[in-house]
């Protein structure tokens, strides 16, 4: 599903990826560990078009994504990628049914198809009754879930987590565990995850460890 192949990032003179190969199989939880400043959530945003490397090349679902640019690549992040992070980021201003709606409108899905695959969504994460509430009111694993659904209603090939748990109590994040597995096992969803979390790092398929810009 994703290779990733020689990635090199510096900032200035500071060097933070220094050749990262990494492959992912679809229907794979993958997760990043490793202590900060390792490079993990760079090598995410790479990953995710977010960013590009200086040198390397990031392939995903069969298309080389290091090549495209402008309008093309924000196409194809919108269409492929879903990112879930620390913080939920929705918009205040709307319901949670709207903002799990909002990058199927810029994908140009019509309105009635975008709210019912929304509400399938919702429903899908216990949350079917809460469509109507806006973020203000509601618990922050409500929330983070409401921001999960949001990067899946385009049916991505692939969820980028950076510490999806990392705001959560125990609790809330053993739910959002749960629920990545649920994605996995029913709906084959790959993720790559970066955590600090050792309990999502242990229901994780396979675990990555990252030290100084590379995987050891």
């Amino acid at each position: 599903m994703l290779k990733a192949t020689g990635i090199k990032k510096s900032y200035g003179n500071l060097p933070i990826l220094k050749g990262v190969d990494l492959e992912v199989k679809e229907g794979e939880i993958v997760s990043i560990i490793g202590a900060s400043g390792a490079g993990k959530s760079t090598l995410l945003h790479i990953l995710g078009t977010l960013d590009k490397p200086d040198e390397g090349t990031v392939a995903l679902a069969g298309t080389q994504i290091s090549g495209l640019s402008g309008e093309l690549l924000s196409v194809f992040r919108n269409r492929n990628i879903g990112f879930v992070f620390q913080f939920h980021h929705l918009l205040p201003e709307f319901t949670a049914l709207e903002n799990i709606c909002i990058p199927a409108f810029i994908a140009r899905t019509g309105r009635k198809q975008a709210e019912e695959k929304a509400k399938e969504l919702l429903a899908l994460l216990g949350l079917k009754d809460r469509g109507d509430h806006k973020p203000n009111q509601l618990s922050g694993g409500e929330q983070q879930r409401i921001a999960v659904a949001r990067a899946l209603i385009n049916d991505p090939a692939i969820i980028l987590a950076d510490e999806p748990s990392g705001n959560l109590d125990s609790a809330n994040a053993e739910i959002l565990h749960q629920f990545f597995i649920t994605l996995r096992d029913n709906f084959k969803q790959t993720f790559v995850i970066v955590t600090h979390n050792e309990g999502l790092a242990g229901i994780s398929d396979r675990v990555v460890t990252m030290k100084d810009g590379l995987i050891i």
